[in-house]
């Protein structure tokens, strides 16, 4: 039985706060580039459509991004509260980028946002537009700076160690190293891809419920048509940071893998269940030799397992080998889904193909879980280290936090987020139920039913 002590329960806070973070920037981020084009399309063609989705889409955006705004901010306090002693040994790194993240998000974000939210009538419209591109350049620039940060927590490159302090001696491998080039597009897309199905999915359920047909026109065609481009160079990508573990965190590739004994070749074990006391997989399915290739290329390589590594330096198994999975496979629905809509909207008949509107919208959750199960894989296979193999995580922790203190802070949080976010939720519920409606309508006078479906 595991001890609730102060690490376990600061792991599982900071688990607890970044899986609720992460769902509003993994939204954010897409939605402010989508807004920036339904603003540039909007000056280009002068359809009403176009200005009808983005004051639609821009309610959501505000509160996404207060929502993410407040989430992340908890999160950076607890550098402080609850690992201190990380924050002494790194904070001559981590400190600069994050400093730079909230330099990004606060200046460049929040001060073109409020243009956004009340400069329409107020400033010309080509500095609107260049308002609603600057919320989007500053929204994927803040997410490098994260992902830099956490990137060289993956991957330490261009630091040294001086009287016990990590301290940096060169910032362009810190910026600019082969890992933050590669996981950086990565989670990009991902976030890009969770924007694209909400805006299918919000298409889908207008066209179900026979409602806003030139808005769900749009929305259906643009959701899915960048689902469908972006998602094989997301999958492309994702194979390019696996090769970038299999190199640098091998223990965590093995784990991921679920391989507990060196292999050649080696087989791949597409689903089962890892047995941690006996180091084997129950239930296993296994594909001979393509383990191997899929982790150099060629069908005979040597590969490491779990049991090759020292005891203390294994990372748990269970957790990395099921996260990767759903996230590999929520991937390949994604392409599924996504390609089925070119074929039907080539054929004519996405719109009327009401199977496949209901498929749409109910695959709206696939983009944030795919992340959330992505960050997992990453952060739970990098244990037990939290910078890699330079600091373990029990050596990060807060001295003097006790026992109480954490399981009281940790309480504290999930009693907080509960009732912050779930009025969250019940306004986006409401926001979607009627927002292309109701809401627009009598803003607009509008008349949505007075429509014929295209």
């Amino acid at each position: 039985m595991m001890e609730l002590g102060p690490l376990i329960l600061s792991r599982i806070q900071f688990a607890f706060v970044v899986s609720f973070h992460i769902i509003f920037p993994s939204f954010t981020i897409g939605l402010a580039a989508w807004l920036t084009v339904l603003e540039a399309m909007s000056l280009a063609t002068g359809q009403p459509v176009y200005r009808r989705l983005f004051d639609f889409w821009l309610k959501v955006f505000a509160l996404a991004f207060a929502m993410g705004v407040v989430s992340g901010i908890v999160m950076a306090f607890q550098f402080g509260t609850n690992w201190s002693a990380l924050s002494e040994r790194t904070g001559a790194i981590q400190g600069p980028l994050l400093g730079y993240e909230a330099f990004t998000a606060f200046l460049l974000e929040a001060s073109f946002f409020g243009i956004m939210l009340f400069g329409r009538e107020r400033t010309p419209r080509w500095f609107y537009f260049f308002s609603c591109a600057m919320v989007a350049l500053g929204t994927m620039a803040s997410s490098y700076w994260i992902m830099c940060n956490n990137s060289w927590m993956q991957v330490p490159l261009g630091y040294s160690v001086v009287e016990g302090k990590i301290v940096p001696e060169d910032w362009k491998a810190i910026l600019l190293g082969p890992v933050q080039l590669i996981r950086w597009p990565h989670m990009l897309l991902g976030a890009f891809l969770t924007t694209s199905l909400c805006v299918a999915a919000a298409g889908a359920w207008n066209r179900l419920r026979g409602e806003a047909w030139e808005e769900s026109h749009v929305m259906l065609d643009w959701g899915l048509g960048l689902a469908a481009v972006l998602i094989p160079a997301q999958i492309l990508l994702g194979h390019l940071a696996g090769e970038i573990v299999h190199k640098y965190q091998p223990a965590k590739f093995a784990a991921i893998e679920a391989r507990w004994h060196d292999e050649q070749p080696a087989s791949e074990v597409l689903i089962g269940w890892p047995d941690a006391r006996k180091a084997e997989n129950l239930y296993a399915i296994t594909v001979p030799d393509l383990g191997s290739f899929i982790a150099t290329g060629t069908w005979d390589s040597r590969e490491v397992g779990v049991q090759s590594f020292p005891a203390k330096d294994r990372p748990p198994v269970v957790v990395p080998f099921f996260a990767f999975r759903i996230m590999f496979g929520l991937g390949v629905a994604i392409l599924a889904l996504s390609w089925t809509g070119l074929v039907l909207r080539t054929l004519g008949g996405l719109e009327q193909a009401r199977w496949f509107l209901w498929l749409t919208f109910v695959s709206f959750p696939a983009g944030f879980i795919a992340v959330i199960a992505g960050w997992f894989t990453a952060e739970v296979g990098r244990q037990p280290w939290v910078v890699y193999g330079l600091l373990r995580t029990r050596d990060a922790v807060t001295p003097s936090l006790s026992t109480p203190e954490a399981t009281t802070s940790l309480i504290a949080f999930i009693l907080v987020y509960a009732l912050i976010y779930g009025f969250g939720v019940v306004y986006f519920y409401r926001l979607f139920r009627d927002g292309l409606t109701k809401r627009m309508r009598a803003a607009s006078g509008y008349d949505f039913h007075a429509e014929r479906p295209l």
